[in-house]
């Protein structure tokens, strides 16, 4: 286990004055609107009307309704959307379901708004489905750190320590802010200050436990790593055991805003910049071209993509490496592997995100966080 962090004591924000952002959402909201999904309680209505950012209170009453018995909230629907009297009926009649999840935003954000919300509206159901929402985030985090992608259910991949679409990270993010003490969750009890605490330190302890070695040097991370082992697993069938560069990003760009990094994160951080620096590609990059719409099943496209050579093009990565070769990995439905986008299915090209630009951030922030943490002889350039 990883010694408890030394985190900077005080509020370190002022008290909010602009509402919530609603940012956290998008994916979700995205998922309802555009993709087909029959686990779905409600559907949107033709013209859905949303709410405005501004209107706090109506929008903290709306995540209410789609909070489960257990706390928890499932995932891809939109906050925000203006629900008719018979979407309202039916998901308070799914109350007791126990779909809840991680995944792509869900119950960590709604968790962020719900506190943010109540420092503007000071309306204790908010503070209240905040709290239980946090207790969800609580419960169920494993015994070794991690936290599977849904909670009860943990069938399939679900089991597995997810940190695809920021699942775990942002788990992580709502008890660094608690433990922070930023203000937005000044309501929250000492008791369960001391579990989020507890639950961190866990936590940070299971990121660095799933970073991949490979012939004795560490590397980044998968997006999903075994529940027992930590080993790197599989999800969907396109998404194979891997080093992942987007969410090695956003694992490290969360290490980097440690207070005071314990010597294993530090360690951490400076190998996955090395191998960040290994594996970007150079002189391609990723062009939209007009095709034929065609109507797939989860989307509709009037494009394709391709890859193309520009020399001035910044650097990218790849979604997936192949583990032990390094080389950029895709694959289709059929969960074969193929190494170039042109070999995947126009409907996996176009439906599914293959490159990401995240590191190059990563990169840009670690020269200042290099020049305080780490000794300039262990990091060679």
């Amino acid at each position: 286990m990883v010694p408890t962090i030394l985190l900077s004591q005080g509020r370190t924000q002022p008290a909010p004055v602009k509402p919530p952002d609603t940012s956290g959402f998008t994916s979700g909201s995205h998922h309802w609107y555009s993709i087909g999904d029959e686990e779905h309680v409600i559907n949107p209505l033709p013209a859905q009307r949303r709410y405005k950012s501004s209107e706090v209170s109506k929008i903290a009453d709306n995540i209410l309704l789609y909070q489960k018995t257990n706390g928890g909230w499932p995932k891809n629907y939109d906050m925000l959307a203006i629900l008719a009297a018979e979407q309202r009926d039916a998901l308070l009649k799914s109350r007791s379901e126990t779909n809840t999840t991680i995944d792509n935003g869900a119950t960590h954000e709604q968790v962020q708004y719900l506190a943010r919300a109540f420092t503007l509206t000071a309306i204790p159901r908010h503070r209240e489905a905040c709290l239980r929402g946090l207790d969800y985030l609580l419960n169920a985090q494993y015994a070794n750190g991690g936290w599977p992608q849904f909670f009860p259910d943990t069938s399939g991949y679900r089991k597995y320590i997810t940190f695809n679409d920021g699942a775990m990270i942002g788990v992580m993010k709502v008890l660094f802010d608690i433990i922070e003490d930023k203000l937005h969750f000044d309501f929250v009890d000492q008791v369960r200050r001391a579990r989020a605490q507890q639950a961190f330190d866990k936590g940070i302890d299971a990121i660095l436990r799933c970073q991949i070695t490979e012939n004795g040097i560490p590397t980044a991370w998968c997006q999903q790593h075994d529940n027992i082992d930590f080993r790197p697993q599989h999800a969907r069938s396109y998404e194979l055991p891997s080093i992942c560069g987007a969410e090695s990003a956003e694992i490290v760009l969360f290490l980097m805003e440690m207070p005071t990094p314990s010597p294993q994160i530090v360690s951490a951080v400076r190998q996955a910049v090395q191998w960040f620096r290994k594996s970007q590609l150079t002189g391609i990059k990723v062009a939209e071209v007009k095709a034929p719409k065609i109507q797939f099943i989860f989307h509709s496209a009037d494009f394709d993509k391709v890859v193309v050579n520009d020399p001035k093009a910044p650097p990218i990565w790849a979604r997936f490496y192949e583990l032990g070769t390094g080389r950029p990995l895709f694959c289709n439905r059929d969960g074969k592997a193929v190494y170039s986008l042109a070999e995947v299915d126009r409907e996996r090209r176009t439906g599914y995100g293959w490159y990401t630009s995240d590191p190059a951030k990563v990169l840009q922030e670690y020269s200042t966080w290099q020049k305080k943490w780490v000794p300039k002889s262990t990091d060679p350039e």
